[in-house]
């Protein structure tokens, strides 16, 4: 008499995700619900005066929700837990799907699949949030977060039949969570055995086919980084489980054939380049000579028409109220130190790698492999820049955390050692001799304390 073995207790959480498909979609749409009150209620109200708290004003409530709390431990969970958050939380994945349902159902056109998306989404949306200052006025959140929610439900009304198709190719955060998803030690792992013996009992007709939302071929799926983690596979075929893995494994092994050009962009010049400017310019002492420099020569040639704060607020930053008044030099001086940042912080990290890989032989694709390993300080050096938001709501409460320095070294310090740990397993699988791969991994290390350096101006140096 046969027995089958019981289900390890991490397959079955994912069993129980697949089970209460019902819960989960009441709990997204309490999260819309929520996110929408956040969103819209504070733009038909006055901002906040010097009397009002976090406790006291919604206001601020949603400025912690969003930019305190929200987003940088959505970040910190795709390195936990892999991409839940898109597939049980995350209310433009539940709007985008729910009118999908409800649409059109065209097929998905060429232009939405091209892979240059998410890096160029994530690019536009940071920048232009910067303009308009969406970390601090609730109608540029309403702009930036509530143009890509409507983006998201017309997407789902187009193209597809109840799939995700805004949040496969179009969302701005699609590919920094891709990225980071791929540290995750947590994954639906694929038997391409179980499922081959499930062929033979089973034919495919006679198994209804896994509703996956993101669109992915369930049976040819190996790492984690487009999967929501949303359970609805889990159990299929006997074939598919929620596991766990070493977190270096789908970087060092997967990567080695999936890491490509727009993956390396982002890493280089999106993640550590214009976030780390966005995050820069606001404290950098350069950004206000320059500044300064600019307002002298502009009255000097009398061109004042630079100097005009007469903006429309949702071009630049146009607050007369709180005299935060955004002026034609003040763009173009944004999007001059955004670029710049970008440019010379993910060039010279290019150069470093590039030189690296030239000492096991010269090969593009060990290029963007070599790139996948500044996932951990990049992803770092995001979380860090947007809790500076959270401490600094929280310092207008005078709550002060006076080690929280040494916490930002220490994280940084952990990140950087996760790079170079997956660095050295990506050169090991190229055979290099023991003094080209010291000679390589010197050449990385360099790579990482350039970018540290950047983050070292922002929270000790300036």
């Amino acid at each position: 008499m046969s027995t089958v073995a019981p289900r390890p207790w991490l397959a079955r959480a994912g069993d129980l995700l697949a089970a209460h498909a019902a819960t989960i979609r009441v709990l997204q749409w309490l999260v819309v619900l929520i996110y929408m009150v956040l969103i819209v209620v504070p733009t038909v109200l006055p901002l906040p005066d010097d009397s009002a708290h976090l406790w006291n004003h919604i206001t601020l409530i949603a400025q912690f929700a969003f930019w305190g709390i929200w987003w940088p431990f959505v970040l910190l969970s795709m390195v936990l837990f892999g991409r839940l958050w898109c597939g049980v939380l995350c209310p433009e994945g539940a709007l985008s799907e729910w009118a999908a349902r409800h649409g059109k159902g065209r097929p998905i056109p060429r232009w939405m699949r091209w892979r240059g998306w998410p890096f160029t989404a994530f690019v536009c949306t940071t920048v232009y949030g910067q303009m308009v200052s969406v970390y601090q006025y609730p109608k540029a959140v309403m702009l930036v977060l509530g143009g890509s929610t409507v983006a998201a439900v017309w997407v789902g009304y187009y193209y597809t039949r109840g799939k995700r198709a805004w949040c496969r190719y179009l969302c701005p955060v699609n590919g920094v969570f891709a990225l980071l998803a791929k540290l995750a030690p947590l994954h639906f792992r694929v038997s391409e055995q179980a499922w081959q013996d499930s062929l033979q009992h089973k034919p495919v007709f006679a198994i209804k086919a896994v509703d996956c939302a993101p669109l992915l071929p369930v049976r040819q799926m190996k790492g984690a980084s487009g999967c929501h983690m949303c359970g609805r596979c889990s159990g299929h075929r006997d074939a598919v489980s929620l596991s766990a893995r070493p977190p270096s494994q789908e970087i060092v092994q997967l990567a080695a054939r999936e890491a490509d050009i727009w993956q390396s962009a982002l890493i280089l010049f999106g993640l550590m380049g214009v976030a780390i400017g966005a995050f820069h310019w606001s404290a950098s002492p350069w950004f206000v000579a320059a500044k300064v420099a600019l307002a002298e020569y502009l009255i000097e040639h009398d061109m004042l028409w630079a100097l005009d704060t007469d903006v429309p607020w949702w071009l630049l930053t146009h607050y007369p109220e709180r005299n935060d008044l955004f002026s034609w030099l003040d763009g173009g001086l944004l999007l001059a130190y955004i670029g710049g940042t970008a440019l010379l912080l993910g060039g010279i990290c290019s150069l470093l790698l590039a030189l690296a890989v030239r000492c096991g032989g010269w090969q593009a694709q060990r290029f963007h492999h070599l790139t996948q390993a500044m996932i951990p300080l990049a992803g770092c050096g995001v979380f860090l820049g947007l809790t500076t938001v959270t401490l600094t709501l929280l310092r207008s409460e005078h709550i002060i955390w006076p080690w929280i320095n040494d916490a930002r070294l220490l994280l940084l310090l952990a990140a950087n050692l996760w790079s170079l740990r997956l660095a050295v397993g990506i050169a090991r699988s190229w055979q290099l001799s023991l003094p080209r791969l010291a000679l390589l991994l010197l050449l990385f290390s360099a790579a990482l304390l350039w970018i540290d350096s950047a983050w070292g101006l922002m929270f000790w140096w300036w």
